[in-house]
């Protein structure tokens, strides 16, 4: 069931959920800093849609809404606790990203692939030393460095962490420019791929032979000698959503051929 038809969420109607104005949200976090323990649930009652914008993210999952909800309102409830008023930040910029890592989290504990707790916990700390260094030198720190920190050997690490990565489908867009999508499967390099499994067939051929030289080169690179999309791009020059919108139409015109 789609979370947008789903009314009722852990017993809440979502259709009645409050929104607090910003206003309302300073207030009550005065409130709360001043002592006043009632704030917090005002706080967490009205940025309860908030959750639920969240986990319509992850309706693609098959997890129950109910769980997605619970765990984000977790997500939400620890924003409210750390949250400082005085840094002048909108409180949903702060929240949205604590919520999606709790969500996550979630996730991968919850994952059919199943990973050991000092996996995890080894997966987790690198995590917290990579934004440490992050901050210490302002550039993303490499890998042997955040083992070196932690004193554990550089496969230790790449294993941790490879263990809570999620699988991303090949079919997921990484860019989209005009309606034309390019897809991660795109950007895949094929070494086995080689021209003399394609030159034996006729047909193929004789289709490319219709082609503008243009087309016929992109063709070949991608298909004989299998080149991503962005290494075509690079020697043609022109854009990957060029090369994308010509592979496209190419493969047309020689399906009709052929």
């Amino acid at each position: 069931m789609a979370y947008l038809c789903k009314v009722e969420i852990c017993g809440v109607d979502t259709s009645k959920l409050k929104v607090l104005k910003a206003d309302e949200m300073r207030e009550l976090f005065l409130k709360l800093d001043a002592g006043e323990t009632w704030a917090r649930q005002e706080l967490i009652n009205g940025n309860l849609r908030l959750v639920l914008s969240i986990i319509q993210r992850f309706s693609n999952r098959g997890e129950n809404p109910d769980d997605l909800f619970q765990v984000g309102c977790v997500g939400l409830m620890k924003s409210i606790d750390n949250f400082d008023t005085s840094l002048n930040v909108r409180f949903s910029t702060y929240a949205v990203p604590m919520i999606i890592g709790e969500i996550r989290r979630y996730l991968r504990d919850n994952n059919a692939i199943r990973v050991s707790r000092s996996l995890r916990d080894l997966a987790y700390k690198a995590l917290g030393v990579r934004e440490q260094l992050a901050k210490e030198t302002g550039q993303e720190p490499h890998i042997e460095q955040i083992a070196k920190r932690m004193e554990v050997t550089v496969q230790e690490v790449a294993c941790a962490l490879d263990a809570i990565a999620e699988p991303v489908s090949l079919y997921e867009p990484v860019y989209r420019d005009s309606g034309d999508a390019i897809y991660i499967v795109d950007q895949i390099h094929d070494e086995k791929q080689g021209e003399d499994a394609w030159v034996q067939d006729l047909s193929i051929r004789q289709a490319m032979q219709k082609l503008a030289p243009r087309e016929q080169h992109i063709v070949k690179m991608r298909f004989f000698l299998g080149r991503t999309q962005m290494e075509v791009a690079k020697e043609v020059g022109i854009s990957q959503a060029q090369v994308s919108r010509l592979e496209k139409s190419a493969l047309k015109k020689m399906r009709k051929q052929m």
